[in-house]
């Protein structure tokens, strides 16, 4: 399964004895099913999980019993469009009444009075996430969404979203094909946001998949820069020995002092070593900068020859 799957797997694992509770998941599954309306409640769904915890929460909270209907999708032989439907009229209009909604209303939104506390909250955003959330997988990107019908219900439900105390910002919202999508795109926020719906396991593997992200980008990182150094020690390595072996042609290393004289050998004798290490090797040692100014003195040297010989 995806990690999406996985994840609403777990919230659907959870197991709740508090009718007011389970009434907050039951309307976030409601408020964002594909009907909701005092005529008629239609919900779809791919995911079994999600299909048998409506049932059993519209059951527990509305005592209705939901029919469903299952087609192949087409997309997998194993894959199949879960279709649960409220069969009377009767008990539609019941439920959109009971959960204090009106037929007036031009859009959908969000009745607070739905949501008395922060446990109730969580399993109204928990049942919201069920019907028209997802996660991405974290070993590819950090992105969580949730999908409504209406612009002012997102925009009710960022606002939701935004008053939790772990949360620092209102999520996004942008139109798709249609439909008004919230999303997050911070690794933390959704972690947390995972974990105040009721998915500790969810939101425990996405940190630990950025940890292990983050660990990898500091190792590539330091490889490329040790890569980059020894690239470029090989390249300066070889323009201080081609100078060197001009002047051997040329004078002779005799011709050099012998502080430069010392260090053209250790040269030539350690091609691979970075001026640093050539410094520390001398006797009595200098430093890298040292070292430098003598290679310095040697490649100007080397050039005045070359130029000496052209003429």
């Amino acid at each position: 399964m995806s990690f999406s799957a996985d994840t609403k797997k777990e919230l659907c694992s959870i197991e709740c004895s508090d009718s007011a509770l389970l009434r907050a998941e039951c309307y976030g599954f409601l408020l964002f099913a594909k009907s909701f309306s005092n005529q008629k409640i239609l919900f779809n769904t791919e995911n079994p999980y999600t299909a048998s915890r409506f049932m059993s929460l519209m059951a527990e909270s509305f005592r209705v019993i939901a029919e469903k209907n299952t087609a192949l999708t087409g997309k997998k032989e194993s894959a199949r469009l879960f279709t649960l439907k409220i069969p009377l009229k009767s008990d539609c209009e019941r439920i959109f009444n009971e959960l204090g909604h009106n037929a007036q209303s031009i859009s959908l939104r969000i009745n607070r009075a739905n949501l008395e506390d922060d446990g109730a909250i969580a399993a109204f955003l928990r049942g919201a996430f069920l019907c028209c959330g997802s996660v991405s997988d974290p070993q590819k990107d950090y992105h969580l969404e949730f999908s409504a019908p209406y612009k002012n219900l997102c925009s009710d439900l960022c606002r939701v979203i935004s008053e939790i105390s772990s949360q620092d910002k209102e999520p996004k919202q942008i139109l798709r094909k249609g439909a008004f999508v919230a999303y997050i795109k911070d690794s933390e926020e959704i972690a947390d946001l995972l974990a105040f719906m009721g998915a500790p396991s969810a939101a425990m593997n996405l940190m630990q998949e950025k940890i292990i992200k983050s660990i990898r980008n500091n190792v590539n990182r330091k490889t490329n820069s040790e890569i980059a150094n020894i690239n470029k020690t090989a390249k300066a390595s070889a323009a201080q020995i081609e100078a060197i072996e001009k002047i051997k042609r040329y004078k002779g290393l005799d011709f050099l002092p012998d502080d430069l004289k010392s260090i053209a050998q250790l040269r030539l004798e350690n091609p691979e070593n970075s001026l640093r290490d050539l410094g520390a090797m001398l006797s009595p040692p200098i430093s890298r900068s040292g070292a430098n100014h003598r290679m310095t003195r040697i490649l100007e040297i080397a050039k005045e020859l070359t130029g000496e010989k052209s003429t």
